[in-house]
């Protein structure tokens, strides 16, 4: 570092006033690529004439937050090849390598990432997408670093699939059973006639056969990969999204005469002072007011079924129930570990239900049905 220091001397920067003025404008822009504005901040304190300011190496180093080295090569460039090369970009000596992959090329190799894999694969490896591009003529040649460059630009992972609810296109009872929803979303807050959704879900029991190791510093915790099945538990998530209210009931099954029981408690457990339970399950089998007939007598079945205000999310748009949302955040939050028994998970699922309804929270559904005309037009029976 040293003889660096020593070198330094050589190169004298000694500014005219046209170059301070040009490289104050530089600064002042701010718009230049950092390198450069750093370069003219160096030459400004570097100036060694009348009307510089005449910094040392070390103050500019200490000020600017850069090297020797730095200072040493903006001190030369300028002295050897003047400031249109301080503040140009420097000119490549070999021309640039063509890409392989231009946008039509490319989009055809994204085309076939998404396509159906070879016989003998479930899905594209990048070895298939190197041969299989060079074989169509979409390329002479690639790599497989290369494609997967391009999948990782363009976010696809052909490796991966993702299980999910497709809605179909062009039905009428979808989008009557949409917008039904998404007009009861906009009803504004009654406590006399509240919102409540409704879904289930359930949870595999699970019982460790070793001892969990904790976590500790530079350590994630490790679990083994050998557990003991201990049955399995079914939940409804009752959830007012307009209240801050939820409450999930915990059941050995998902039977009608089970639902129906959620729907009593719901009716005189949870809201019994309610004139209209206003209710958004979704489109399941057993989710219907036929449940209260199978469980209890036609007199008090009626009497049930006469409390709720009935609204199906449509099939294959459960998405829709906001009781789904919230089963989601109590995945999250709460159930991605394993639970031995079924008297432990009632016991976790309360206290996570306790802290929800301690802090009140709520949902603030925002999609419309002005918005599904507009985003999910596909979806509309074409007239």
């Amino acid at each position: 570092m040293a003889a660096k220091e020593i070198c330094v001397k050589r190169y004298v920067v000694k500014l005219c006033e046209e170059e301070r003025e040009r490289l104050r404008e530089v600064i002042g822009k701010g718009s230049a690529p950092a390198q450069r504005l750093l370069k003219a901040r160096i030459l400004l304190k570097a100036d060694a004439s009348e009307a510089g300011e005449g910094w040392s190496d070390g103050e500019i180093i200490e000020a600017l937050d850069t090297s020797v080295s730095m200072v040493y090569r903006v001190r030369k460039q300028l002295v050897e090849e003047g400031l249109d090369a301080v503040l140009g970009r420097k000119q490549r000596m070999t021309p640039p390598v063509a890409p392989i992959f231009d946008g039509e090329t490319e989009a055809r190799l994204i085309a076939l990432a998404c396509s159906t894999p070879p016989d003998g694969y479930a899905r594209w490896t990048l070895r298939l997408l190197e041969e299989k591009v060079v074989e169509l003529g979409i390329v002479e040649r690639a790599s497989d670093n290369t494609i997967g460059r391009v999948l990782k630009k363009n976010i696809l992972k052909p490796h991966l699939s993702r299980q999910w609810v497709i809605p179909p296109d062009a039905n009428a009872a979808f989008v009557a059973a949409m917008e039904d929803i998404l007009d009861v979303y906009k009803r504004p807050r009654d406590a006399g006639r509240p919102l409540v959704c409704l879904d289930e879900t359930s949870k595999q029991l699970i019982e460790e056969t070793r001892t969990p190791v904790a976590a500790k510093k530079g350590q994630t915790a490790r679990y083994d990969y050998e557990y003991e099945r201990n049955g399995v538990a079914n939940l409804f998530m009752m959830f007012a999204p307009l209240e801050g209210w939820r409450h999930v009931k915990v059941t050995d099954r998902h039977t009608a005469i089970d639902y129906a029981h959620a729907l009593k408690d719901l009716a005189d457990t949870h809201f019994p002072d309610a004139e209209t339970i206003v209710l958004a399950p979704d489109n399941l089998n057993t989710h219907k007011p036929a449940s209260l007939y199978e469980a209890f007598p036609a007199a008090e079945a009626r009497r049930l079924a006469m409390r709720f205000e009935w609204h199906y999310t449509p099939k294959h748009g459960s998405w829709l129930d906001m009781a789904e949302s919230e089963l989601g955040v109590l995945s999250s939050q709460c159930l991605a570990r394993r639970v031995a028994d079924k008297a432990a998970f009632v016991t976790q699922v309360e206290a996570w239900v306790a802290v929800r309804n301690k802090h009140n929270a709520k949902a603030d559904w925002q999609f419309t049905t002005d918005d599904a005309r507009v985003k999910l037009k596909r979806l509309y029976p074409s007239l």
